[in-house]
């Protein structure tokens, strides 16, 4: 029987405890038998259903998260290009990370790898659908976008000023909250931020004697400053999360997390 579906086991356990039965009991127990193996026949049937349903409530307890990270990975380019690579490498990894474990634990293990288009599709649905407050327009020139960037942080309860043009050692503002001195260098793109940002704000963390840093972008980042940040502790921000940026402190030593 280890072969078989756990459906067919099922089935084959009523035929033969209810054919046991009708030889005692006769039509009562055929009638019986016969509506068991409907009743499992039309659980089976269901099950495709019972799957979407699922990553759909899934998605549903995240969908504002959802929604604004996919408002914030996707931008146009200088050619007037949607580009949605940040967005679509987000999508797959909540599928993989948040709906994977769930989908599995509830037995639909045999459905991960055929119906993984289908989980993500799911999950754009629902962050598409889910409304957020009108996006506000963020200057185009560099300096006003540092500006900008400080005037979020001061919203957060910082203490933050840009450092100017000149002489800065790649940072762009300095803020200070709760004894955390933040270091931010701010990227005002029409393409992902590279790994270069993170090495330079690390750099600016160690001249400027900053707790932490972090890159501020419109416009994501790449995977290779996405691993880079990881391992030095750059924080990589959209302008959206510096309104509720608050210091804490963990384990010890300080850490700066994006609070939604």
């Amino acid at each position: 029987m280890s072969g078989r579906s756990p459906t067919a086991t099922r089935l084959f356990w009523t035929v033969v405890l209810g054919g046991c039965a009708v030889l005692r009991y006769g039509a009562p127990a055929f009638a019986a038998t016969a509506a068991a193996c409907f009743a499992i026949l039309l659980h089976r049937l269901d099950r495709p259903r019972r799957f979407r349903s699922l990553v759909r409530r899934i998605a549903r307890r995240h969908a504002a998260t959802l929604a604004l990270r996919r408002r914030q990975e996707c931008f146009v380019d200088a050619y007037g290009n949607t580009i949605e690579d940040g967005w679509l490498r987000e999508r797959a990894y909540f599928v993989e990370r948040t709906v994977l474990p769930i989908i599995e634990e509830r037995g639909f293990a045999d459905y991960v790898e055929p119906h993984f288009d289908a989980m993500e599709a799911i999950v754009e649905r629902v962050a598409c659908a889910h409304p957020l407050p009108d996006e506000i327009d963020t200057p185009e020139d560099g300096v006003a976008y540092e500006r900008y960037c400080a005037e979020r942080l001061g919203e957060a309860g910082w203490d933050a000023r840009p450092t100017g043009a000149s002489g800065d050692q790649g940072c762009d503002v300095i803020a200070e909250k709760a004894g955390v001195r933040l270091v931010v260098q701010c990227k005002r793109y029409t393409r992902p931020v590279g790994n270069a940002a993170v090495q330079e704000v690390a750099a600016a963390a160690l001249h400027w004697s900053g707790d932490m840093a972090a890159v501020v972008s419109n416009a994501g980042f790449t995977p290779a400053a996405r691993k880079l940040a990881g391992t030095t502790g750059v924080i990589l921000l959209h302008h959206d999360d510096l309104s509720t940026l608050a210091p804490t402190r963990r384990a010890g030593r300080r850490v700066m997390t994006a609070g939604r």
